[in-house]
């Protein structure tokens, strides 16, 4: 039940400076405050203590939690990625813990008050055993009030003739420019699995007019949202307590929305 792009084969995984750079268009700061002010808004409270944050490549979420004085464990399956969210702490001076483990059989032998999973990540999640077996390893890390929130794709971008986001974009940072397609018009979803393998190209120019392409297949698996609910069912271990359609807090029904965002509790036993 792991995931299905092997991060130590893939280039994409393997070149976490290039991944980190073609997500460069997020504004990380900007998503932590809407976390925090969804979890004191679920809790009641203040800030959370602790926070895990699972597949979390470059771990940039964790970073700015760990900026904010949170302390921040980042746990990612790809070793390439993992040692590059260490190097990226320690230059920074931002204290983080960085675990390689899979998303659905992880144990950490502790708990936290927050847990996050950000970019869509579990679309690496292939059956709804794994999903399910993300959802029980989830509960089990978190405190009696302690929260998930999960970050997926909008259904609308595969189930209208509208999608919510664009597959092509370019980013700038540091004088470095990269040209991203995440997915190709030829990349078909497989009606029965639900599950695309989407060709991945990041072209990078460099300050000094080098440039360098990376290329990849990253295997993509596609969650309605009633497939969510019915995950969630099936481990029993947490309850949805809150939707958003974006960071800004919008609904998931509202037509701007671009994201299913939801924020969820340990269930009641």
């Amino acid at each position: 039940m792991t995931s299905a792009c092997d991060p130590a084969d893939n280039p994409i995984y393997g070149n976490p400076w290039a991944y980190e750079l073609a997500c460069a268009f997020r504004d990380v700061p900007a998503e932590v405050e809407a976390l925090l002010r969804w979890y004191r808004r679920s809790c009641g409270g203040g800030p959370p203590a602790s926070v895990l944050e699972l597949a979390a490549g470059p771990a940039e979420h964790a970073r700015q939690f760990a900026r904010r004085g949170i302390a921040a464990t980042a746990l990612d399956l790809s070793p390439a990625m993992c040692a590059h969210a260490e190097r990226r702490a320690k230059d920074e001076g931002v204290a983080l813990q960085v675990v390689c483990a899979d998303m659905t059989r992880f144990a950490l032998g502790r708990r936290f008050d927050l847990v996050v999973t950000m970019l869509d990540s579990t679309a690496h999640l292939m059956s709804l055993d794994a999903f399910v077996a993300h959802l029980d390893r989830v509960a089990a890390h978190l405190n009696p009030a302690g929260r998930y929130i999960l970050e997926m794709s909008h259904p609308a971008d595969r189930l209208t003739d509208e999608p919510s986001t664009g597959t092509a974009w370019t980013v700038q940072r540091d004088g470095v420019r990269a040209e991203v397609r995440w997915g190709e018009p030829g990349d078909r979803l497989d009606p029965i699995t639900q599950i695309a393998r989407e060709r991945v190209t990041i072209a990078v120019t460099h300050p000094d007019g080098r440039t360098e392409t990376i290329r990849g297949v990253v295997p993509y698996r596609f969650w309605t949202a009633t497939e969510l609910q019915a995950a969630v069912r099936l481990s029993g271990a947490l309850q949805i307590d809150a939707q958003y359609g974006d960071f800004t807090g919008i609904g998931p029904r509202d037509p701007e929305a671009w994201r299913l965002i939801t924020v969820f509790r340990p269930a009641e036993r």
